[in-house]
């Protein structure tokens, strides 16, 4: 058939467009435009299986602690590493989430510029220099005598990293830093950590294998001195750790945070201790701050930025953003924190999908449950930009099924208006409900809001036109006769009042269905509507959500199922085509796009998302909730003007028996 290789044709198009994201992560893995000797990490071909290069090691100080009979050998030390190498982990993470959030609320953001997919995946192995530093851990407490048995406290031996830090560790690094600018230098090493203009935290170890070889020389000399001193203490080794960890977070994290007051009470630590807008203008100056933390260095050598303490002034005083359109959303399974822009960023640049090793973070995943049900108010997730018109992506702390509970509705619903309200109050333009929030058990999409707040300036939008127009766009061109199947909801009986107008007959399999429909029908409609008993009459099916596995088997071989609800139903067939939920592909000039909208692919966005951007650019002045609906024609006409182009075929998948 001809819409079949249409079909096969466009979603080999599509998939190619999509796959160039994920090509994009490999070819950065080149590191640089020159790759230089050891650029690559030498576990780089294990995948996701990396860690275990710190198995044997790990395991045999488990073994050695736990179960050697010889208490001499039983050294904290050794046991130890692990729990510092995983607080490492959690530090970084800690500082991602920190920096997003803040970035997204824009108050003393530093630099606007956009971060996008390449960047996400260029800067996805920053874990490898934490396994790199953990083999030397290991190897070196095996090599090192003086290394067993260190006491928990030394204050000479803090005394001692403090200046080695100061003096030779900062000042070999400045000219380090330097001479890895020296263009030679420069395009096989460093100019993969300057690819990223706007940094976030884990930038700070975006860096070649080479480069992190000669970053631990240097960090390892007031270490390595005081473990042969004799003077090393379970604490100096923590606190200089942790130290370098904070310091390399805190100045790649595109905000300001530190306070005038404290350079105002000691005028000296500005040569001790940078900032980050002040570590900010290396990266889109290059030439200028090359200091490791402190500027000091910079001030002796003359190479201190002119603009520095302008920019750092100024980006304290900036305000938190005011966007002109919020979408509106929430959690969706428990894992789903993870996928969030604000969780684990490798995770959140592709579609949400279940992984395996999410039950061995179960303690991480019950701890946000437990904070998402105390926290009571929403929480940006996700700024973008489209055109001059600034967005924001708010998230509502509840998961999907707490929406079908009836004693949670209440309290979804005091949130849902308190957010409403809060836009309203801050000049927003448009809102729009995303996913179950705009549920018409819940409060008849959005009237409810509109009804207790006739006088809201701020327009609130569910959607639902769009999303009509995009299932009916969806559907191959030559189709007469449709299915439609799933609990029937406003965008159901919009969808088949514009079929049965265009003449497309509408089949129901359910008599209480049937009658409902006719119900909301025209005369005229309502002959193009039909009731039948078998599942054999089309191929194209309009389905919800809720889908049963049985009733996709029952449906022909080769049958489209074409999602009208939120959510996707649960693939049952490998010999039919499942279309994405309503979504389009957003335009080029839809900025600092980094993360997935849920389960849809990159830079793909939900019809109800685009609906509230629409609302905005067209300067409508209505409210779309309850049974108000726009002109199908007139909004899909407006997306695609817009720049926005249909996915139709693109999620659409088949597996041949």
């Amino acid at each position: 058939m001809q819409w079949k290789q249409r079909l096969l044709r466009e979603d080999r198009g599509r998939t190619k467009l999509q796959g160039l994201y994920f090509a994009r992560k490999k070819l950065y893995k080149s590191m640089a435009s020159k790759p230089g000797i050891l650029t690559e990490w030498p576990w780089t071909f294990l995948g996701n299986f990396k860690y275990l290069v710190l198995a044997p090691f790990v395991g045999h100080s488990i073994y050695t602690y736990f179960m050697s009979k010889d208490e001499s050998q039983r050294d904290i030390v050794y046991i130890i590493i692990l729990p510092l190498l995983l607080s490492r982990v959690i530090h970084n993470q800690i500082w991602i989430s920190l920096s997003r959030y803040r970035t997204a609320k824009g108050n003393n953001r530093i630099v606007d510029k956009s971060i996008e997919f390449d960047q996400v995946d260029r800067e996805s192995n920053w874990d490898d220099q934490i396994i790199f530093n953990g083999l030397i851990y290991y190897i070196g407490y095996l090599l090192l005598e003086q290394a067993h048995h260190l006491p928990l406290w030394r204050t000479d031996g803090i005394i001692i990293i403090a200046l080695l830090h100061i003096g030779p560790v900062e000042f070999l690094y400045y000219w380090l830093h330097r001479a890895l600018h020296h263009h030679f230098l420069y395009s096989r090493y460093h100019s993969h950590h300057h690819s990223s203009i706007v940094t976030e935290p884990i930038t700070s170890v975006i860096h070649p294998f080479a480069e992190h070889i000669s970053y631990f020389l240097l960090f390892a000399i007031p270490l390595l001195t005081a473990t042969l001193t004799g003077t090393a203490s379970i604490t100096a080794f923590g606190a200089y750790i942790t130290y370098i960890d904070f310091m390399n977070n805190m100045g790649h994290c595109n905000f300001e945070l530190i306070p005038k007051w404290i350079f105002s009470i000691f005028s000296p630590l500005k040569y001790l201790m940078y900032t980050p807008s002040y570590h900010s203008l290396h990266h889109t100056q290059f030439r200028t701050n090359y200091s490791l933390f402190m500027p000091m260095y910079d001030y002796i050598y003359d190479t201190l930025d002119k603009s520095s303490n302008t920019l750092y002034v100024k980006s304290l005083e900036r305000e938190a953003e005011l966007p002109d359109v919020v979408h509106l959303t929430h959690l969706t399974t428990p894992e789903s924190i993870y996928h969030l822009r604000l969780g684990l960023a490798s995770l959140a640049s592709k579609p949400q999908s279940s992984k395996w090793y999410f039950w061995l973070m179960w303690p991480v995943t019950l701890w946000s449950i437990m904070i998402t049900w105390i926290y009571g108010h929403t929480f940006i997730v996700e700024r973008n930009l489209f055109k001059n018109l600034k967005l924001q992506t708010w998230a509502i702390p509840k998961y999907r099924i707490q929406y079908f509970m009836k004693w949670q509705r209440e309290t979804i619903n005091k949130l849902i208006e308190e957010a409403i309200m809060e836009a309203d109050q801050k000049g927003i333009k448009v809102l729009s409900l995303g996913l179950l929030n705009q549920e018409e058990q819940l409060n008849n999409s959005g009237e409810l809001y509109i009804r207790r707040n006739p006088q809201l300036k701020v327009k609130v939008v569910d959607g639902s036109s769009l999303a009509v127009a995009v299932v009916i766009n969806s559907i191959p061109k030559g189709t007469s006769q449709v299915v439609l199947r799933g609990r029937l909801s406003k965008v159901a009986y919009s969808i088949a009042l514009a079929l049965c107008q265009g003449g497309i007959q509408v089949v129901t399999l359910d008599d209480e269905e049937y009658k409902r429909l006719k119900t909301k029908l025209t005369p005229e409609a309502a002959t193009k509507l039909v009731l039948s008993k078998s599942y054999n009459v089309s191929k194209t099916w309009l389905v919800r959500d809720g889908l049963s596995e049985d009733e996709q088997l029952k449906a022909p071989k080769g049958t489209i199922f074409i999602p009208y609800s939120q959510f996707p139903p649960k693939k049952a067939r490998k010999d039919c085509f499942y279309f994405s939920t309503p979504a389009m592909i957003t335009p080029k000039y839809l900025e600092n796009v980094d993360s997935c909208e849920n389960w849809l692919p990159r830079r793909v966005m939900s019809a109800w998302r685009i609906a509230g951007i629409l609302h905005a650019l067209e300067g409508w002045k209505e409210h779309e909730c309850g049974n108000m609906m726009f002109d199908i024609d007139k909004i899909w006409k407006a997306s695609l003007d817009h720049g926005f182009c249909p996915l139709t075929m693109a999620s659409a998948t088949e597996s041949k028996n």
